[in-house]
Formats: C-alpha cells, structure tokens, sequence
C-alpha cells in the first residue's frame, strides 16, 4: 500500500503541485513573518548594543509605566527631566572616569518643497544633543553641530526628502519654528536612522533651549573606571541621585529601548499573522475540496484495492500520508518563500521609513517547526474526512464505468451544520458585545466557526444559487446552459469551492463596511456635537506645536480657540487616554453634554468622565479617583463632572494645566477655532493664514474639508487592510482553477461525447468559463452577505467608542461582484484550454 500510494503521487504531480500551492502560499506568509521580525529583533538588539557600548551607567528619571502604543505624540518619552546639578554630583562619585548630559524632545523638520512636516505618524521626531561620549549616533558627512545655529540630520530623512550639507532647514518646536544650518548627517550605530525616527541633533546648550530643557537634563551618560564594572559602579552612582531618579546600566537601557521599539513594531507581527492564518484557513477549504475529488475521482482505484485485500485502515492510511507527503514538500517549499516574502516586507517597512539596521536574515529553528507544523496540521485535518470517504469505498465500485454522484445534503449534514453556524454567530458576538479575557481570539474564532458552518450549509442553496446566477447565461446559448448544468450538478462541490472565495472576500467586504461606517461616524460627529468653524490639524495628524494655539488667542475675529491633547493614564489601574481641554473654551467649540458638576472644576485640577464610566464604577462628583501618570506617577483627582457625549473628547478629560504639569511633551492634537459674532468665515480664514504662515505643517480646515481629510485616511488603511487579505483571494481564485483542472479528468468521457457529436474547441472552452463564473459569483454573494453581517456586529460592538453610524458601501460590493465575475473568466482559462485540447477519441474510449 505504501509503494502504491508513492506511486499515486508520483504519477500525478500536477495535482500534486495544485495542492500544495495554497499551502505554499499560507506557510510563506507566516514563516516570512517569523523571519522578519526575528531579523528585526536581532538587529535592534545589535544596533542599542553597540550604541550603549561606550555607557556603563545611565541616569534617568523613573517612569510608573510606558504609554508606548498607548496614544500620544511627540519624542515619546515617558520621563520627566531633572536639574543639571546632577550632573557635577555625579561627576564626583568615586570610580567615576566621565559623564555627560542629554536631553530629548519634540523636533519636526519642514519638507522645503512641500511646506508639510516630515513624519510624526508612527516612529517619533525628535530632537537631542551631540554627545560623542554616548556612542549613539556617528557623523557619516560633514561634521558635529558647534554653534547656536547648527544642526545635524539622520542620514535616512536627508536621503528621503533630498537634504544637503549647506541647507537651511526650518523645524518645528513647542515653541516657535527656527531655522538652523545643517552641517553634518549622522547615523545610528550602523543604522541611518533609529526605527524610521527623525532625529536633529543640536549642541547641548541650544538643544535645552530649542526644547524647553534651560537647566535640565532628561538623563546623564557614565563611564566607569578601567576595572570597575557597570554593576560595581550602579549602585555608587544611585546612592548620591535625588529621590525620582535611578540609575541603570548600559546594557539593560540597551535591552529596555530595543525591547520598545520591538514592542511599537508588535502589532506588525500580529497583523501579518492572522493575515497568514486567514490565508491557510482558505487553503484548507481547497485542500478539502481537492481531496475530496481525487477520492471520487479514485473509487475504482481504490475499489479495485479493496477487491485484492486492502482493509479499510490502509486504505485511510494510503490518503492521509499522501496527504502528508503533500503537507511536507508544500511546507518546505513555503519556508524557502517565506524568506523572499520577508526580505519583501522589509521594502514595505521601508516605504514606511522604518529603516532596519544591516544584518543577516534570520531563521530561527522555532520558524521551520511552526511553519512545518502548521501546514502539516491544516492539510491532514482538511483530508481527514475525504480519507474517511475513501477507506468505505467498496469493492465492487471497481466494476463501476464512473463514480457516483453524490446528490442533496444528508440531514445530519445540516443538523450540523446549524449547529455550527450557531456556535459560530454565539461566539462571535460573545467576543464583540461580551468581557471574555481575550476578545480578539474569541472573534477571531467565533468567525472561523461561522465561516465553516455557513460552508457546511452552502449545498443547500447552492443548486439553487447557481440556477439563479446561471440563468442569463443560460439564454445566451447551449455553452451558458451546459455550464450552468455542470456547477449544479454537484452541489457539495460547488459550494466547498465558492467557500474558499466567500471567506476571503468576506473578510474584505467586512473591512469594508466598517471603514464606510467610520467615515459616517466621523461625519456625525462633526455635524453633532462641533461648534468650531475650523479644526486645525497636520497631514498625518501628528501633534503640534502649542505656540500655534497660543497665536491664535490673540484674534479680534476668533471668538474661541480650543487645543486639544491626548495621552496615556492609568486610571484605577486600568490602562486608558485621557484628553486634554482649555475649560475656559472647550464648551464654546463642542457640546460635552454635561450632567454633573461643572467643565470649570477642571481649572482647579479635578477630572471629568463620561457619565456611563462614572456610574459603572460608583463615583460622584467629589470622589477622589486615584490615578497614575507616566512621569509623574500616582495622584489622587476629584470627579469634578460627568457628560455625555465623548465622541471627541473620550471618556475622561483633564485641563491642558494639568496635563503640562504631568507630561514632558506638551503638544496640541487638535486646535478648534470659532469665529467671533458679525465676523465672516473667510475673513477668520485669513487672520488664520497670516498668524501661521510660520507654520507650513499645520493644515487650516473647514468641516467639509475635515471630513474628507479624515476620509481619505481611512480610505488608505482600508486599501493597506484589503491589499493584505488579497493574498487569501487569489487562493480561493487558485481554488476554482484547481477544482475545474481536477474536474475535468473526472469528466474526460462526458467532454468526449460533446466533441464527438459536434461541440467546437471554442465551445467547450466558453462551457468551462461559464461554469467558473457562476462559482465565482457564488462565493462572492455568499462573501457580501456574511461580510455585511460581520460588519454590522463589529459596529454594533464599536459603538461606545465612537462608531455609531452603520454604512453600506453599496456601489463597492457591487464592483466586487463584478470583480469575482471577471476572476472567473480568468481563472477558467488553463482549465478551459485544456479541456479544449482532450483528444475526444481517446477520451471516449474503454480501457
């Protein structure tokens, strides 16, 4: 049995290869995700190593947490500064060779062509000063800043917008905008820039002034003796630091800033993940559907092999490691393009300025196992049923001309099949609308079990489905009508088929549903609850300079002007955002509908939350709510007030004073403008202009204006989103394609007789792409419909936090109706060609 399965295989290595495509291309996703983030961590790990080399100890403010992907903006730092002073007290520690300051913060350079601020969305710009004894950053051209005046760039933002030595280059501060001289570009370690991060490097003294620092410094850079080590110099350091302050060696601030940047680039990692399982769940839909044709396909064969003595085990077993050595060669093969799909990550990675440091590509043993095992598990679970097919074969299906057809659906079939489902749709909005510990696992399965429930189902509706969707095709002729005919012939088939396609372009159609309801959201919101005549913002909505707001206040033709901030807190233990306000002209620019309590307790440092959060939790106004910050730590804040609409503002607010008092950056989100009564709006729109023409990177906009902007934004992320579940679509296109291949070796006698009795080439070919037409169609409605379902849950679910507005992209899901159609045409044609190409002679004939 063995040597016969071997031959099996061997025998047909076209089907062999249209099997383990989909399982090539599921596996090379996620073990090219392990590469590159591996080959991340490797490198970040090499690049803070060496750049700490040189720095035995740090000194540094302590921090209750890090509100690293939490929110916020800026340079990203989560600690305060301290006074200079500490510096000489260091310097005189016994066993002490040398010390030196730094300071970080927020430092935005202009594009000089474009007038827009350079990053901000993702890795942080900053600034900070020229500290050779660091051992981070090294010039590559030109020379260290050492006037007022200088400054020096990474190598990575110089290539990208075109920077020279010579250049005047404007950047933007807290304060107002300055101009330096760019003398030197400089990277980091063997990086041109820290993980897509713009850095400007001035001297010590301007970089305190330019970043609000006069007399302070954010950490202090320690060399120890010869022969004295980091951990023999740790605690001599800590002993003379003022309470707030620790010191920490090089090699564990090496460790904790690679680990950051690891953890800021994490979500990559789980986003290409579950992109790749969603890719093998579709494969495996085709792994079941192929097999379950070659066993149909294979019932004389295996009923002959029952008539010489197999038992019904070696049968099973012939399938499941034909299956095996399927899953094997398909896993292999999908790790050696796992490597090129990584390297190709790292180009998009690129795109998106995040620069990697040089190193070698990097697979791990634990990358081989998992990919291995993951495809190994998915193919011998989709074959399990198909194997258990095979070994009930009878012997005397080896007398038969042609297999049978299977007809209807077994009622046990749908008995199961709406238990599924039921399961499924129970589970899904467990996850959405319930508490479970892990919501994203629980939604994420609750849709994989509704997926295979409405695919257990799918033959049901299928024969009907496909007479429905055939039925134009019908009356264009005996083509149209044969090819209809054919994907109702058998409805398990055809349904098992059109699921791979339903699952992937379900999934798209899910994400969009939601980015049309967020769009109409968004729009709500402004139309609800905004009193402003203009919002100002930048182009990626990065946060910027409080000086912007204070311009603004001094306006005869601006009646209110309202910043906005937002960052990471803790409150009662919990990790949230807490939003930033002027109270004095937060009320005159949005509707916070108030319930409790006043907007003016916020002056005297008291907190506001959203009225449901509050009566969840048992608090009036007046109760002290303990809360932590990052840099400042734990306090206790009275509940002030409590409102209603948070749409904008969140579900807790503090004022902008509170919030300078507790964060190192002070940079505006968001500026709401409303103009003075008798003023008109293009008459505020100019005192504007003329107050900000120092200020390129901020953007001046109206309500129509901010919506589109704020819809384009989705409408990138939606097409980054669908470009990843793309690779889930072409399986399920890959899927059809294999299908009718398979299909037509089971169906070489039936295309015989039709060229025998006068059918053309042309004709057979037009049957064969009609027939996948109607499958591509099918799997697409059943997509659209269970698509539009999910996005209704997942905004029913969002809508506390903002997504109240359900939208239906109409004329989209019509194009991809469309689309799937057109798919169709080209998936059929390698099949339809060589089904146009059987010699009918032979075909017809008896062995």
């Amino acid at each position: 049995m063995l040597r016969a399965t071997v031959k099996s295989l061997l025998a047909r290595k076209l089907r062999l290869a249209l099997t383990a495509l989909s399982i090539v291309l599921g596996v090379g996703f996620i073990a090219g995700t392990f590469v590159l983030t591996d080959t991340m961590n490797k490198a970040f790990d090499e690049l803070f190593s060496t750049a700490t080399g040189s720095t035995d100890v740090i000194v540094r403010a302590r921090t209750s947490f890090s509100s690293a992907g939490q929110g916020g903006g800026g340079s990203g730092s989560d600690r305060g500064s301290f006074d200079e002073s500490v510096l000489r007290d260091v310097r005189g520690v016994d066993g002490v060779r040398g010390a030196s300051g730094d300071v970080t913060g927020y430092a935005q350079f202009v594009d000089p062509k474009t007038g827009e601020a350079i990053g901000g969305f993702g890795p942080p710009t900053f600034g900070t000063n020229w500290n050779p004894r660091a051992g981070g950053f090294r010039i590559r051209e030109g020379r260290p800043p050492e006037g007022p005046d200088e400054v020096v760039m990474d190598v990575a933002t110089a290539r990208k917008y075109g920077f020279s030595l010579g250049d005047d280059v404007q950047i933007l501060f807290e304060g107002p905008p300055e101009e330096f001289k760019l003398v030197g570009l400089a990277g980091f370690g063997q990086a041109d820039n820290i993980g897509g991060a713009t850095s400007a490097i001035f001297t010590l003294p301007t970089a305190q002034r330019v970043l609000d620092r006069e007399g302070q410094l954010d950490s202090i850079q320690v060399q120890a003796e010869e022969g004295l080590s980091p951990g023999g110099l740790r605690p001599r350091v800590e002993r003379v630091l003022p309470k707030g302050l620790e010191a920490v060696t090089g090699a564990a601030a090496a460790s904790e800033d690679s680990q950051a940047i690891k953890d800021g680039l994490g979500f990559f990692r789980t986003a290409l993940l579950v992109f790749g399982l969603v890719s093998l769940f579709v494969g495996a839909f085709i792994i079941f559907n192929t097999f379950s044709i070659i066993v149909a396909q294979r019932t004389q064969e295996l009923g002959l092999l029952r008539a010489l003595g197999a038992s019904r085990r070696q049968v099973l077993t012939s399938v499941i490691v034909e299956a095996f050595v399927t899953a094997l060669v398909a896993s292999a093969v999908g790790i050696v393009a796992g490597i090129g799909i990584a390297i190709g990550l790292q180009s998009v990675l690129g795109a998106f300025g995040i620069d990697l440091p040089s190193t070698g590509t990097k697979l791990e043993p634990r990358t081989i196992a998992v990919s291995i095992l993951i495809g190994i598990v998915v193919t011998l679970a989709s074959s399990i049923l198909p194997a258990r097919r095979a070994s009930r074969v009878a012997p005397i299906e080896a007398l038969r001309d042609s297999p049978p057809t299977p007809r209807g659906a077994a009622r046990r079939r749908v008995i199961a099949g709406f238990i599924v489902a039921a399961a499924g749709v129970g589970t899904l909005l467990y996850g959405l609308f319930g508490s479970p510990g892990q919501a994203g696992v629980v939604v994420g399965a609750g849709a994989a079990v509704t997926f295979i429930g409405v695919a257990i189902l799918a033959p049901l509706i299928a024969r009907p489905l496909a007479r429905l969707i055939g039925a134009p095709m019908a009356r264009l002729g005996v083509t149209g009508k044969l090819g209809r005919e054919n994907a109702m012939r058998n409805p398990r088939r055809t349904a098992s088929t059109a699921s791979a396609l339903m699952i992937g372009l379900g999934l798209v159609v899910l994400v969009a549903v939601l980015a049309a309801s967020l769009k109409a959201s968004s729009d709500a919101v402004l139309d609800d609850t905004l009193r402003a005549d203009f919002i100002l913002t930048t182009s990626s909505f990065a946060p910027f300079s409080p000086d912007v707001a204070r311009k603004l206040r001094d306006l005869p033709e601006a009646e209110a002007v309202a910043a906005f901030r937002q960052n990471a807190i803790r409150i009662e233990g919990k990790d949230q955002l807490v939003q930033g306000v002027d109270p004095r002209t937060v009320q005159r620019v949005t509707d916070l509908g108030l319930e409790s309590g006043s907007v003016s307790s916020l002056a005297r440092g008291d907190l506001l939350v959203k009225a449901d959060v509050a009566r969840d939790e048992g608090w009036r106004v007046g109760d002290p709510i303990r809360v932590e910050f990052p840099s400042t730590g734990t306090k206790t804040l009275a509940l002030g007030g409590t409102y209603s609409e948070d749409r904008i503002v969140g579900s807790y607010v503090i004022s902008n004073d509170t919030y300078a008092d507790n964060y190192p950056d002070h940079l505006d989100s968001f500026v709401f403008v409303k103009k003075a009564p008798g003023v008109g709006t293009e008459a505020l729109r100019s005192a504007i202009d003329r107050k900000l023409k120092d200020y390129p990177s901020v953007e001046v906009q109206d309500q129509a204006a901010f919506k589109a902007k704020q819809a384009g934004f989705v409408d990138q992320l939606l097409g980054l989103i669908t470009s990843l579940l793309a690779l889930a679509v072409v399986i399920a296109l890959f899927g059809i394609a294999n299908t009718l291949s398979l299909s037509i070796f089971e169906r070489r006698r039936e295309l015989g007789l039709l060229r025998a009795v006068g059918m053309t080439r042309g004709q057979v070919r037009r049957m064969i792409r009609w027939e996948s037409v109607i499958i591509a169609v099918m799997g697409a409605a059943l997509g659209i419909g269970i698509g539009v379902f999910f996005g209704w849950a997942l905004q029913s679910a969002l809508a506390s936090s903002g997504v109240t507005e359900l939208a239906i992209p109409g004329t989209q899901l019509i194009l991809y109706l469309v689309l799937a159609g057109l798919a169709g045409v080209l998936t059929a044609i390698v099949p339809a060609r060589r089904a146009s190409r059987l010699d009918d002679l032979q075909a017809i004939s008896y062995e």
